[in-house]
């Protein structure tokens, strides 16, 4: 391949500049002093897109790991006609993404030294799943879906439960019982299987209503023994204490840098340094300064910065302590067995 058409398919200039605004202005990677972790970032959602080079941006912006959630009920059958298709997808992208990154590697193009993270696997021998029933699906989590959400949860990728929990966000179409059911019935497969969970919660426009119910179930039944990351988090310090009390991690995407979002800041600043976590939900809600395009796991630099910097303007923590335990964490809480020196 030659070098103009792979930095054309990569969307990355000759200088090596990733990213670039809406008007098409280059905008400059933000400095970590550790590599990055994207909790949670959808890779299918980029059927129609070249999720190869998706990934190959992602190693090129410094991740060493990406966390892809994948639907039992929604992405089989309408997109794949079984669990092993699905997986079998995944399995070629991430082996195409390996021939870009040696193409690019061929011509000087790396991804960030790591320098003191020796040990850390690359990006594409860490891309890893979990595999849950959305809300809005829930009433179709039957005993062949739950099937194949068996299957999926065998594979080696395979690290948690997820995304499940409560929307009653305005596309949510269930009432709170169905969902409830499907949530519970997850919860206790995540125990059964020794895997943590990661919630999506979505409230209503005037309420908490979803996170309240959540907290319950968790109070309830107690966490899985292995963890809980809520997704996507979105609210205040008051809304996230009940589950920072039960001991679950919290991960902070691109909303976090948005102009309005001082609630989600405070979250971030408040939350303790040992439950915090960096995603993106790519391909939704693209940080500042990118706001308004696609979002992909390499925006999470942008998100991960953010966060390290308001702790630290708050006095909670140097900016490279916090790069460093949401690095930790999320290898903790996902990929325990992957052992890095830091």
């Amino acid at each position: 391949m030659a070098v103009d058409e792979l930095l054309q398919r990569l969307g990355v200039d000759e200088d090596g500049t990733l990213f670039h605004d809406k008007k098409g202005r280059p905008v400059a990677l933000p400095s970590a002093p550790a590599p990055l972790a994207d909790s949670h970032g959808h890779l299918t959602g980029f059927l129609g897109h070249d999720a190869p080079a998706v990934l190959v941006r992602a190693a090129l912006a410094g991740l060493r790991l990406l966390v892809v959630p994948v639907d039992p009920v929604d992405e089989i059958p309408r997109r794949w006609g079984s669990a092993s298709e699905l997986l079998g997808w995944i399995d070629a992208q991430v082996d195409e993404a390996r021939e870009l990154l040696d193409a690019c590697a061929a011509r000087g193009i790396l991804p960030p030294d790591a320098l003191g993270y020796e040990g850390l696997p690359s990006l594409l021998d860490n891309l890893r799943i979990i595999a849950g029933a959305h809300p809005y699906g829930a009433a179709e989590l039957d005993g062949v879906a739950l099937a194949r959400l068996d299957e999926l949860l065998a594979s080696p990728r395979a690290v948690g439960v997820g995304e499940i929990g409560f929307d009653l966000g305005p596309y949510n179409e269930l009432p709170v019982d169905v969902q409830e059911r499907a949530f519970r019935l997850q919860l206790e497969l995540a125990r059964e299987r020794e895997l943590p969970v990661e919630l999506h919660i979505r409230d209503g426009a005037q309420d908490t209503l979803a996170h309240e119910l959540a907290a319950r179930v968790l109070a309830e039944r107690g966490l899985p023994a292995v963890g809980c990351d809520l997704h996507c988090f979105t609210q205040g310090p008051e809304v996230m204490a009940p589950f920072v009390e039960l001991g679950c991690h919290v991960a902070f995407g691109g909303a976090v840098t948005f102009g309005r979002s001082d609630d989600i800041r405070t979250a971030a600043t408040s939350c303790p340094e040992g439950l915090l976590l960096s995603e993106t939900d790519a391909p939704y809600m693209a940080p500042v300064p990118l706001r308004g395009l696609r979002c992909e796991p390499a925006m999470v630099a942008f998100s991960a910065d953010c966060v390290a910097r308001v702790r630290e303007e708050a006095g909670v923590a140097p900016r490279a302590r916090s790069y460093e335990a949401m690095l930790r964490n999320a290898f903790g809480l996902l990929v325990p067995s992957a052992r890095y020196r830091a």
